[in-house]
């Protein structure tokens, strides 16, 4: 096996990038080629620009999509488009988002991993109340840095009705060369309205029509999705031999954590939330609600090969796109053609990355530390931060400047993905915007660095366990 020295050098010798549209302000679906068939990508078009930003109208409305064969459901869309259009820009553009709401109640945007300025965040009653039905918010925010993000709804649980996108800002330069990309949104498929999960623990009737098991709780889902498709009509990616392709990697679901693999082929890591890392080899990774992995892979076997993510908390059956070769006129491979990666190989460890730009620098000691026990799920179905539940809990003061320390511990039976807003952290030897906590008795801790004043939201990215109260304020105060 290669070293991750080597790869990147080689990935450095400058191939052409591939399929960003005009001037990289092409805003489109998830697909970089065709998508397969019936995965209609309407146009995201931009209005004329103002003041040298780039200015684009992104209408929230009732709709149906179909996500495959015969299964064609009534939710709510951005641009009636599931996932969502596309935005991508480049590093260091102005980029405005016009939101018109045609839904039934006020609903907002968040810009999930960007940080933005305090008032663009789209935090219902912290950053700003939710855009009423009929009425329309314009944000305005410097794109940066480069990196995969999403936006995403931050009401309640709109984001389990289909109020998700991919938000690529692109590198002026990026570490690894690649000839070829493709964003990648997994999800999982909730055909019916979202309801909070309380009294899920109460009986047995409750349990069946939740889905429960070994102390895990979860909407009653259908299926799981890649751009937006079951797996039984998968998209597909076209590729051809000898490429290095870019697959973006994005979980913006509502409660499902994927362990995603190529069949036929391992995958180099080169970015995590966004932020750059060496290349490091694997044949799996784990990605949890609110994450996102960038890999690249070297197309060396010719073939039809299953790109799979399977949920790690329940049995179901795992999402799926299909990678195929040009000229290759096999069959889709079998659903039940699960990758080798699915079932044994190197699994990304994050103590194995190093990111590029925190190369030969020591961790600081932070001038605060927060300890947080994360707990819930039972009786009831409150899940809580150090015993209380969002919004009756306690903020948590910090100063500008500071390098602030969080320290957490999950008693709970559940995996939390904790993501922070308006900062990245350092976890390691890496920046991240969210670390997966993982159940029972699991640990995990970041700093970061108190550089972006203003009330910012600290929680679980599984949206059911954000509800139940899983969440905190970290709030900026004068010294």
């Amino acid at each position: 096996m290669r070293s991750r020295r080597s790869f990147l050098k080689q990935f450095a010798l400058g191939s052409t990038v591939l399929g960003l549209g005009g001037g990289g302000l092409l805003l489109e679906g998830c697909s970089r080629l065709a998508p397969a068939e019936g995965a209609t990508l309407p146009s995201f078009v931009p209005l004329s620009g103002r003041g040298g930003a780039q200015r684009y109208r992104l209408v929230a409305e009732v709709g149906e999509v179909e996500v495959g064969p015969g299964e064609v459901y009534r939710t709510w869309l951005y641009n009636g488009q599931f996932p969502g259009p596309e935005i991508r820009v480049r590093e260091g553009d102005v980029l405005e988002v016009e939101v018109e709401n045609r839904l039934p109640e006020g609903t907002t945007v968040h810009w999930h991993g960007l940080p933005v300025p305090n008032a663009m965040d789209g935090v219902p009653g912290l950053t700003q109340d939710p855009i009423p039905p009929g009425e329309i918010f314009l944000y305005r925010f410097t794109a940066g840095p480069a990196g995969s993000y999403l936006y995403h709804s931050h009401v309640g649980l709109q984001l389990d009705r289909g109020l998700i996108a991919p938000l690529v800002v692109e590198e002026t330069t990026p570490h690894v060369a690649y000839d070829r990309e493709y964003t990648v949104v997994l999800d999982d498929y909730l055909p019916g309205d979202p309801e909070p999960l309380t009294g899920v623990m109460m009986g047995p009737r409750m349990m069946r029509r939740r889905g429960m098991m070994g102390g895990v709780v979860t909407p009653p889902y259908r299926g799981l999705l890649v751009n937006g498709r079951l797996p039984s009509a998968p998209v597909t990616f076209e590729v051809k031999q000898g490429e290095r392709v870019r697959f973006r990697l994005m979980n913006p679901s509502g409660a499902t954590t994927f362990r995603v693999a190529l069949a036929g082929h391992r995958m180099w890591v080169t970015h995590t939330d966004g932020r750059p890392v060496e290349p490091y080899e694997v044949d799996s990774l784990y990605i949890a609600m609110g994450e996102r992995y960038d890999v690249v892979v070297e197309m060396n076997h010719p073939g039809a090969w299953n790109l799979m993510a399977l949920p790690v908390e329940v049995q179901a059956p795992p999402a799926r796109a299909v990678v195929r070769y040009a000229g290759v006129q096999d069959a889709d491979p079998p659903l039940r053609a699960l990758p080798e990666g699915l079932r044994r190989g190197r699994v990304l460890n994050l103590s194995r990355l190093v990111s590029v730009e925190l190369e030969n620098t020591a961790p600081v000691r932070p001038d605060r530390v927060f300890r947080m026990t994360l707990s819930g799920g039972m009786m009831g179905g409150r899940w809580t931060i150090n015993g209380q539940a969002y919004p009756d809990a306690d903020p948590l003061l910090i100063e500008e400047g500071m390098h602030v320390g969080v320290q957490m511990f999950n008693m709970s039976m559940m995996l939390h993905p904790m993501h922070l807003h308006g900062h990245f952290f350092r976890t390691g030897r890496i920046l991240k915007d969210t670390l997966t906590v993982r159940p029972h008795m699991g640990r995990g801790s970041f700093v970061f660095r108190a550089d972006n004043p203003g009330r910012w939201f600290f929680h679980c990215h599984n949206v059911y366990h954000l509800e139940a109260g899983m969440a905190r304020e970290f709030r900026y105060t004068s010294s």
